[in-house]
């Protein structure tokens, strides 16, 4: 069984609305509360770094997942949204929800677009961030399948 280890260096030197900086590979960036919850808005927050874990794993899962079965798409793109609920002082990460675009070719078949709708489903229960925050923050997915035929 391999193990991979991830580390991150974090330097915070104020109070709470201070910023602060992490380090971790290629991610180097400050941090801080963002303006929503009344801070400075400098760098990211982990609300949005919570957002990027989840839509960066299930957008490669998928992509990978599409490799694997042959799919052969012309594009593959992604918004997705995260709900924080701030009830009585407490702040809840409440959801996520991913919009993922597949453009598939012009000439997919029926089949080819069932398989990328199947995909789609079966990337966010592949992913492992999806996995590690399961039970505590609710995915939503709501793809959309592109070909010069259809759209759903």
């Amino acid at each position: 069984m391999a193990k991979h280890h991830f580390y991150l260096q974090a330097d915070w030197p104020g109070n709470r609305n201070g910023v602060g900086r992490i380090e971790s590979g290629n991610l180097k960036t400050n941090i801080s509360i963002p303006k929503e919850m009344d801070g400075p808005g400098a760098g990211t927050n982990p609300d949005e770094m919570l957002l990027g874990a989840a839509a960066t794993c299930y957008i490669i899962t998928l992509a990978a997942m599409m490799e694997r079965s042959g799919l052969e798409k012309e594009e593959l793109t992604m918004e997705s949204e995260a709900v924080v609920d701030v009830t009585g002082g407490v702040f809840t990460y409440e959801k996520i929800i991913h919009r993922p675009l597949i453009r598939l070719q012009k000439d997919a078949s029926e089949k080819e677009v069932q398989l990328a709708e199947k995909l789609a489903e079966k990337a966010e229960s592949s992913c492992m961030i999806s996995r590690a925050v399961q039970g505590n923050v609710a995915i939503e997915l709501k793809p959309e399948i592109i070909t010069g035929k259809t759209m759903r």
